[in-house]
């Protein structure tokens, strides 16, 4: 591998994310969401338990305070809920609101609606999913 081509590889991921992210704007917008804030609501997922803080932010890959700040966004907009983890009640864990879950969906929609993988048929994306999960799975 050179450096080029993993340079040409990261940019390819990247700018992918980043068009997503301009398409769906106008829907992030109707939200009162930023990209932050979406990655936030989207790493809750509504199918798994409710994630403590801490998972979130290793996640998101972000920090105590920055977590607390986007939390604050969405619970300020209504989308979650900041409860007591009742298995470790010195913890906390972020629930969706029934509001939270339906913005979720409506924006998760748009994202599936808009992004340019969409482009790509089934058996390349499964190929696309598995370099990336291989590649993720080494670091």
């Amino acid at each position: 591998m050179t450096a080029s081509e993993l340079t040409a590889a990261i940019t390819a991921v990247y700018d992918t994310w980043m068009r997503t992210v301009d398409l769906i704007g106008p829907v992030l917008a109707e939200h009162r969401l930023t990209t932050a804030t979406f990655q936030a609501l989207w790493a809750v997922d509504p199918d798994e338990a409710p994630p403590s803080m801490k998972t979130l932010a290793e996640r998101l890959h972000c920090n105590a305070p920055n977590l607390s700040f986007m939390t604050n966004q969405l619970a300020d907009r209504g989308l979650v809920e900041r409860v007591v983890d009742p298995s470790d009640r010195r913890s906390r864990v972020v629930v969706l609101t029934a509001k939270g879950r339906q913005v979720r969906q409506e924006v998760l929609a748009s994202v599936l609606a808009r992004t340019p993988l969409g482009t790509l048929n089934d058996d390349e994306l499964q190929q696309l999913t598995a370099l990336l999960n291989r590649a993720r799975n080494l670091s």
